[in-house]
């Protein structure tokens, strides 16, 4: 199964460059999956890639900071805001980033779309994401 996630820019460029080998989540899907596209929020606003995963680390965000730091691809202090408050955090390994050559624009395709919060299974919201890339 495949999902969207939104990050955010200054990030997906991270994740392009390599410096970013780990995506931070709060919360994580309910399928497992081995690729999610990538919508780069703000000003983007387009789905520009995707990433392969390798795996998925379930742990306190101070042991998350500790295993993955060194390729975290965010400050520490941009870290612990994000995680704040929150007990168990979980990082996406990403094995493989592929941008796409064109970027899709995702309101083209579904007028109703709107980008998700957290995560959004990519059927629920681009039935015909496989054929666009």
């Amino acid at each position: 199964m495949s999902v969207l996630l939104s990050i955010k820019p200054k990030y997906v460029e991270e994740i392009e460059n390599g410096s970013k080998l780990y995506e931070f989540r709060k919360s994580i899907f309910k399928e497992p999956t081995e690729e999610i596209w990538v919508y780069s929020s703000a000003p983007i606003k387009r789905i520009v890639g995707k990433i392969y995963v390798d795996s998925i680390i379930e742990d306190t965000p101070e042991m998350i900071w500790k295993t993955c730091k060194k390729h975290a691809g965010i400050e520490k202090k941009s870290f612990f805001e994000y995680f704040k408050g929150k007990d168990k955090g979980y990082a996406i390994v990403i094995k493989k980033y592929e941008p796409f050559k064109k970027p899709i624009n995702p309101y083209l395709k579904n007028n109703k779309f709107v980008p998700p919060q957290s995560y959004a299974y990519l059927s629920n919201v681009l039935p015909n994401a496989k054929v666009l890339a």
